[in-house]
């Protein structure tokens, strides 16, 4: 929907379905008319097979009312832990970069805020470099829960895979070829839980 808006915003007039797959990232027209056609069942646009550019908008409104405007309030380490603000300053977001999301990202939760992923260590939990987490702001999770964990000690971040065992945290890295990290259940404090992987597809694109 935000394709669409900002080519016919700049064009004066809809694209087509190939214009859609360039714009997107998307390598089958098949898969851009599946997405459209949900689009319609939703009452954002009508379609028109008959027409080249057969994409009516309905009400903008119709579809903004089902975004919210989320924070990015910093960068996290998917790898080694790196230094990110502390969470008193993250707390100031007036001057932060936003993301406009759809609703169903936010699964109705308050408190959501958004990081960008650096590193690799969450790949094999689809969580790469570059990618933005939504994350909703709790101080516990359960085990297996991919966390945002401050390091005290360290005063780093870090995103990894929570385990409490006997008398250590466990943070587990989703890369076999990296190795968890333990740390004292003392030294550490949980921040926020991922709730939405927001994939990047190319640079500059989220």
């Amino acid at each position: 929907m935000e394709f669409i808006y900002g080519f016919w915003d700049s064009k004066g007039y809809p694209p087509t379905i190939r214009d859609i797959a360039h714009g997107c990232s998307i390598s089958s027209t098949s898969v851009v008319k599946y997405n459209l056609d949900i689009l319609e069942k939703k009452g954002y646009i009508r379609c028109h097979s008959d027409i080249a550019r057969g994409i009516e908008l309905i009400e903008r409104s119709a579809y903004n009312k089902h975004e919210c405007r989320i924070p990015v309030i910093g960068q996290i380490a998917a790898g080694k832990p790196i230094p990110v603000p502390e969470l008193d300053n993250w707390n100031n977001w007036s001057h932060q970069e936003t993301i406009i999301v759809t609703t169903d990202l936010t699964r109705g939760r308050h408190a959501i805020y958004a990081l960008k992923v650096k590193g690799w260590s969450m790949v094999d939990a689809l969580v790469s470099d570059g990618d933005i987490v939504l994350m909703e702001y709790v101080n516990t999770v359960e085990n297996g829960e991919v966390a945002a964990i401050w390091l005290k000690e360290e005063r780093e971040a870090t995103l990894k895979k929570f385990y409490a065992e006997d008398g250590r945290i466990r943070l587990q890295p989703a890369n076999n070829k990296m190795k968890p990290i333990y740390v004292k259940p003392e030294n550490i404090e949980v921040q926020g839980r991922v709730i939405t992987v927001i994939r990047q597809f190319g640079a500059g694109k989220y």
